[in-house]
């Protein structure tokens, strides 16, 4: 009988260490469940920090390239009067010959201010008389009761942009569709209307 306890006392011992094992062995996938949850939780961390930069640092590329791009627009915008005062002068034809050798260095210096600015991207927008107007590169500053309507009548100050971007849109004089004045009435609409009054 002593070996038969003996054997249960051992029996008992063994399926308590198998429980305390069992348990060990959840605690330690558990425990183990939740470091590999805290690692997937820090990898996304990771992933999203990591995206977040490249997606930063591209946009500040890109933000700097455009800086680059269009970084001259406020010195262009203070040499557009000089470019316009060049292009009146050039615009009028000297009698005296003296006149016509200035005329001459001024060509020379406007054509090269112009090759500057065409390597820097800037383009020279110069609508011509008879031009439709295009509301996207020219400004109306002045318009002219004539027909058809829509057509460039003078060109006061030509237009610029640098790349893609109207750094000024050209100033036109644009015609317009004439308008009906009342004094613009033929006379026998005028009796006709009076006289139809004075019936009533």
């Amino acid at each position: 009988m002593p070996n038969k306890d003996k054997d249960k006392k051992v029996e008992a011992e063994n399926k308590e260490e198998e429980k305390e094992g069992k348990s060990l062995v959840e605690e330690l996938e558990e425990q183990l469940k939740k470091a590999n949850e805290e690692i997937d939780k820090w990898k996304n961390s990771y992933y999203l920090a990591y995206a977040d930069m490249k997606n930063l640092r591209n946009s500040l590329e890109k933000e700097q390239a455009e800086v680059r791009k269009y970084r001259g627009i406020g010195f262009i915008e203070e040499l557009l009067p000089v470019l316009d005062s060049f292009h009146v002068v050039l615009s009028n034809e000297p009698t005296d010959p003296n006149l016509k050798n200035y005329l001459t260095g001024f060509k020379f210096i406007y054509q090269n201010m112009l090759r500057v600015f065409e390597a820097e991207g800037v383009t020279e927008i110069a609508p011509a008389v008879g031009d439709k107007f295009n509301e996207g590169t020219m400004n109306a500053v002045d318009t002219v009761e004539e027909e058809p309507a829509g057509i460039v009548k003078k060109v006061n100050a030509n237009g610029y942009k640098l790349h893609d971007r109207l750094i000024r849109p050209a100033q036109v004089t644009v015609s317009v569709a004439k308008q009906a004045k009342e004094d613009d009435v033929p006379e026998a609409e005028i009796k006709e209307d009076h006289n139809e009054k004075s019936d009533a």
